[in-house]
């Protein structure tokens, strides 16, 4: 058993949103990756996908996932399966708080495989990365 104090938990800024590491392989050899999405009002985070299936439960305010073409208004107490391979984008206007759990070694992905988001962050290209949160 890991007991991982929230002072310890990992906590990476993107553009958009702050990724908190609540456990991953690296933060308390846990086999699943679980990290909380603290994203601000008014943003939208960039298209990508997923080669593995992720977990979203909103705690609060709400957002719309673009997902593979189809709008999901999401609010708290919702929770989204995201299919693996699927593109999804995130937007939201007021705000929200999410935890996402995903199998350790989630790689991230530009589904059109050219272009990418300007973030040192994202995958770039063709590349598959295990983003920061979830390793």
């Amino acid at each position: 058993m890991t007991l991982i104090r929230h002072a310890e938990c990992r906590r990476t800024e993107t553009p958009n949103a702050v990724m908190t590491t609540l456990a991953s392989p690296s933060q308390g050899d846990a086999g699943m990756a679980v990290w909380r999405v603290d994203m601000a009002p008014g943003r939208r985070g960039p298209l990508h996908a997923f080669d593995t299936q992720q977990v979203w439960c909103f705690l609060e305010g709400g957002a719309t996932i673009d997902l593979g073409g189809r709008d999901l208004s999401v609010g708290p107490g919702d929770t989204v399966v995201l299919p693996a391979d699927v593109p999804r984008q995130v937007t939201t206007e007021d705000g929200f708080a999410a935890v996402v759990t995903a199998p350790a070694g989630t790689r991230a992905y530009n589904p059109s495989g050219v272009g990418g988001e300007p973030c040192d962050l994202a995958p770039k290209d063709d590349e598959r990365i295990v983003p920061l949160w979830a390793r």
